[in-house]
């Protein structure tokens, strides 16, 4: 991951040329509609994300699944017979920048939606330039700590019901009865531990210790001191990078798992993995949406993979915790709502929204729980074996994210 970050010189040769992306500012790009339509202008399709900062493994392959995404969409006759035209703005993982940056999807450009967002603090900077003082809808594709209710504002990522339910008894029973909530100080840590405290406690588990740190905190000594002389079964882990990275190494070389301690962390896709040398997380679970393991099992899901991977090859990795697959996800169900409503605006697209389902997606298919602007989706508990992982559960239908 760090030695994937970009500076925005290079990021900006790299981006323009595997895009056919036009430059429009700083941090600003569109990619044009690929054809004319004298009687109706394109709609217009924003994407906000890190293409910049310490995220920017996550923001650029959220930006290269929007491409993938809508060029399909214009392949097939576009949408109400218009074609559609992307434009892209780096948040550059900061909230300051991202604020300006997404003013001028709505002033400048004249969006009809804006998608994006990956930290919950990037969310909060910018709904409400968009939902409330922008009148545009906002789709959030990430992975987050729930309780999100903003009107026009959907959700198309994993909420900690649909996270934890399943995930922390597969834990307990796999791992052990004895909990530590090691976490990075903000929102979405804050907000997922009350829930997987709750959660624990409920199935005969304990909370050894809940500790919050800053977010670029490499040294945790005393914390993986506490670990090992609490003999902790289970790290149930939200420190997030650039700290995770030496946090996971520290616990190893203390011998954490060699003494059968289990890491868990709900956010570890295949991006990832390559924090650390894999016998460093061997043993790793995580809950997602998506791994890209179920290629070998669901058509649908190979042919997604592949098609990205042809137009996007790199280390921009179509991944679940870097909400590629909720950017995949929330691009299609808007494309299903644009169809039912027959017309762009606002209040026509989130009604139809509302309850807009997808046949096939990500890990299978999804839909919008009337009234909650959140969505049903599949589940699926995996384990880190040799750098790679295995699929070791899986809900039996579609989850409830239980919000709003």
């Amino acid at each position: 991951m760090f030695d994937r970050q970009l500076s925005r010189r290079r990021f900006l040769s790299n981006f323009a040329f595997a895009s056919g992306a036009v430059a429009t500012g700083v941090g600003s790009w569109v990619v044009p509609a690929p054809w004319a339509n004298a009687a109706e202008a394109p709609i217009k399709v924003g994407i906000a994300t890190d293409l910049t900062g310490p995220i920017a493994y996550a923001g650029n392959a959220d930006a290269n699944v929007a491409k993938m995404v809508i060029k399909d969409i214009n392949t097939a006759g576009g949408l109400l017979g218009r074609p559609l035209e992307l434009y892209i703005e780096d948040t550059a993982s900061n909230e300051s920048v991202a604020v300006g940056n997404v003013r001028k999807l709505i002033q400048r450009d004249k969006v009809d939606m804006v998608l994006g967002g990956i930290t919950s603090s990037m969310r909060n900077a910018i709904k409400d330039p968009i939902v409330a003082r922008g009148k545009t809808l906002y789709i959030y594709p990430q992975l987050y700590e729930g309780k999100e209710c903003t009107p026009y504002l959907f959700c198309t990522g994993p909420t900690p019901a649909q996270q934890c339910d399943e995930f922390i008894p597969w834990l307990i029973k796999n791992g052990g009865k004895k909990f530590a909530l090691p976490s990075a100080n903000y929102v979405w840590p804050h907000t997922l531990n009350v829930y997987a405290r709750k959660v624990i406690e409920q199935n005969g588990g304990e909370v050894v210790f809940e500790e919050y740190y800053p977010l670029d905190q490499i040294d945790f000594s005393s914390t993986v001191n506490r670990i090992i002389s609490n003999k902790v079964d289970v790290v149930f882990n939200t420190v997030i990078p650039p700290g995770v990275g030496p946090f996971f190494k520290q616990l190893y070389e203390a011998g954490f798992l060699k003494n059968g301690g289990r890491l868990a962390c709900v956010y570890y896709d295949e991006n990832t993995l390559n924090i650390n040398q894999a016998s460093e997380i061997e043993g790793l679970a995580s809950c997602l949406d998506y791994f890209k393991v179920l290629t070998k099992e669901n058509p649908f899901d190979a042919k997604i993979q592949a098609a990205y991977e042809k137009d996007f090859p790199g280390n921009f990795l179509f991944a679940a915790g870097s909400a590629a697959t909720g950017t995949y996800r929330g691009l299609k169900l808007w494309e299903a709502a644009v169809k039912e409503a027959g017309k762009i605006d606002r209040d026509s697209v989130a009604a139809a929204l509302d309850h807009a389902k997808i046949a096939e997606g990500p890990g299978g298919p999804a839909e919008m729980v009337p009234g909650k602007r959140h969505c049903k989706m599949k589940m699926y508990t995996a384990v880190a074996k040799g750098g790679n992982y295995e699929i070791v559960g899986r809900s039996d239908g579609l989850v409830d994210p239980k919000e709003c």
